[in-house]
């Protein structure tokens, strides 16, 4: 009678079907008055406690509307409460509804935490029977959702009081317990650390992962136990060529890809797999020839595969649902597989229509489809011979442009980091995106509120840069403007700066270039760079600027801007003298290509240059340990003997 209840909010008419005798109590259930719906629950003789329990229990198990109705009159502090009774059938009762609520996904997890005294009882209830430790392992995987939950039920003793259950004779017990473990491990290193030097029943606790992971095993268990390795494993607690994680963990994960295993076990064991070897270039090779996985993950491309004919609507967006998943999930993977290893790019493009299917992917409307292609297409794009070939086959950059147009910021920042390497001076797309308007748009992206967008943004522009013609060079310049230039060089991420810089050393090359760009911008330009000399900066940043420097010494006409500046030479002569090689070999640069001998008046630089005692440095670096410099240095004196 119960498994019918209720479509609509929850109306006390209803609970009189369930219960007669218990009418006073249910009806205080929903008094506005949270104390009287508390009273409700533990009021009256102990044999009703338990049933008034199990009533609500059973109404949470309907719609979702019944969830937030008994949500909405403080049911679960109620239950929480409840808890602290002696009485062990009502404790359990309390905690299957409890879990019943929490696993809901219209239930703000929050409500565990709002009591600091929730999650210790809870913890001390842990020993009480099979049942408290299945519900209440249960609540925490679901309601353990940030880095702050995994801290507190850390702090509370989560994993000492969990580790235990892990072999307990309850099926529903031990899969509790080990879903606890891969949400409390993920992406956090306290915890995976603490992990490692687990013992269960004197068993290291990643042991007792692999016996979970065993073919005999139930899939849901396999692919759990897989995912608290993979996250011990990219905590750095777990080595990526330990035989748990190359023999164990990654051909479990490519198992679940198979085409054998339900849909929702193919996806997550794909978002596993690729969160697994991201970062590791041998795993992605040992992945990339298990099981044919390349291949297998094609098939992810067909589900479903006759949607026109599907006329139930239910159906058709479940099915649609899962199709993006699959898809969502495939990418990845073929984006983790492919980010370092030519040869699993070239395999990964020939696997049939998979450039259509990328290019396909830019376009879905599932957001999270489009973040996942454009992530694959970036991995695939660090390949010189793919810019080449099937990305220029198939124009990928007519749909990246189309994506970088209204797009959120973490899809814009993928898509902004593709098109930087679009844009590599090799690469044949480079031009068609040049005559799209690009550079208005990457110069707009530059004022962007994101440091990753801002850097993916510079970046782009520097590739465009880099061996441009003159035309490129004033355009970006025009559109960027000196007053967004100066503020990227005034940036306080590092990062910015440092492409800024290096967009900066690509604009002023090729001496007509500098003295042009020099000419209408020189003054902000070295106002910029004094600031940067000036200022408490890394070395790499200084190293560029002094670059910068140096390429401005080269012009024929812009080299007066640094002649004439007597503070800016006597900031030159201080980064000679400097104790970092890098700063010195830059600096020497620079005074050798303003006293060129070859050039117009560089007997007058020589002689200024001379007096202010630069002659005296270079023969003193001409004696440098270091060959490089001490090379420079000789190159340099050479012009004052010709």
């Amino acid at each position: 009678m119960m498994a019918c209840l209720l479509e609509a909010p929850l109306r006390v008419s209803v609970l009189s079907e369930v219960t007669a005798t218990s009418r006073h109590y249910v009806d205080r259930l929903f008094d506005p008055d949270p104390q009287n719906v508390l009273q409700g629950v533990i009021c009256g003789s102990a044999c009703c406690l338990s049933d008034r329990a199990v009533v609500l229990g059973s109404l949470a198990m309907g719609t979702e509307n019944n969830i937030k109705s008994l949500v909405d009159c403080h049911i679960i502090p109620a239950l929480l409460q409840g808890l602290l009774c002696s009485d062990l059938i009502f404790i359990e009762a309390c905690l299957r509804c409890l879990r019943t609520i929490f696993i809901s996904p219209v239930t703000p997890v929050q409500l565990l935490y709002t009591d600091p005294t929730v999650i210790p009882h809870l913890m001390s209830l842990l020993s009480r029977s099979q049942h408290t430790q299945e519900y209440i392992t249960q609540i925490f995987a679901h309601c353990c959702k940030t880095p702050e939950h995994q801290t507190v039920l850390f702090n509370h003793g989560a994993i000492q009081n969990i580790a235990p259950l892990l072999i307990s004779p309850s099926y529903k017990v031990r899969m509790q317990a080990l879903k606890c473990f891969s949400v409390l491990a993920y992406e956090n290193a306290q915890v995976s650390m603490t992990l490692v030097n687990v013992l269960v029943d004197g068993e290291q606790l990643s042991q007792v992962f692999v016996r979970m992971m065993q073919r005999d095993k139930p899939i849901e268990m396999q692919l759990t136990a897989a995912k608290c390795l993979t996250y011990m494993c990219r905590a750095g607690d777990i080595r990526t060529d330990d035989n748990c994680i190359v023999l164990k963990t990654l051909p479990c994960l490519v198992r679940m890809c198979s085409k054998e295993r339900l849909l929702e076990e193919r996806v997550e064991g794909a978002e596993t797999l690729a969160y697994l070897m991201e970062t590791d270039i041998e795993l992605q090779r040992i992945a990339s020839v298990t099981d044919h996985l390349v291949s297998m993950l094609a098939d992810y491309f067909k589900y479903p595969s006759s949607v026109s004919a599907i006329t139930d609507i239910k159906r058709l967006d479940h099915d649609l649902k899962h199709a993006h998943e699959l898809r969502q999930a495939a990418f990845k993977l073929y984006a983790s597989l492919g980010s370092n290893d030519e040869d699993i790019r070239k395999k990964i493009t020939e696997t049939e229509n998979m450039m259509d299917r990328i290019v396909s992917g830019l376009s879905e409307s599932s957001i999270k489809v489009r973040l996942a292609a454009v992530r694959c297409l970036h991995s695939l794009s660090r390949s010189v011979q793919q810019l080449r070939t099937s990305f220029h086959d198939h124009a990928v950059w007519k749909p990246l442009m189309k994506l970088l147009q209204n797009a959120p910021d973490e899809v814009l920042v993928m898509a902004s980091s593709t098109l930087c390497n679009l844009l590599l001076e090799f690469s044949p797309s480079k031009e068609p995106i040049l005559e799209s308007g690009v550079i208005e748009l990457l110069c707009s992206l530059t004022q962007s509120d994101s440091p990753a967008l801002r850097v993916n943004s510079i970046w782009a522009l520097m590739n465009m840069a880099f061996q441009a013609d003159q035309k490129v060079k004033v355009e970006i310049v025009q559109a960027l403007g000196t007053e967004q230039l100066f503020r990227l060089l005034s940036d306080p991420d590092t990062n910015v700066l440092m492409k800024t810089l290096g967009l900066l050393r690509n604009l002023l090359s090729t001496r007509p270039h500098i003295d042009q760009i020099m000419s209408s911008h020189g003054k902000q330009i070295m106002q910029a760079v004094t600031l940067i000399l000036e200022g408490e900066h890394s070395i790499e940043v200084k190293e560029q600027t002094l670059c910068i420097l140096a390429n401005i010494a080269d012009g024929n006409t812009a080299k007066e801007l640094i002649m004439t500046n007597d503070d800016m030479l006597q900031k030159i002569k201080y980064y000679m003298g400097h104790s970092n090689v890098k700063l010195q070999l830059a600096a020497t640069f620079c005074i050798s290509n303003l006293i060129w001998n070859e050039e117009n008046g560089s007997q007058e630089r020589q002689d200024k240059l001379r007096e202010m005692g630069f002659v005296d440095i270079l023969h003193k670096l001409t004696q440098a340990s270091d060959p490089n410099l001490c090379d420079r240095a000789k190159t340099a004196m050479q012009q004052y003997l010709a």
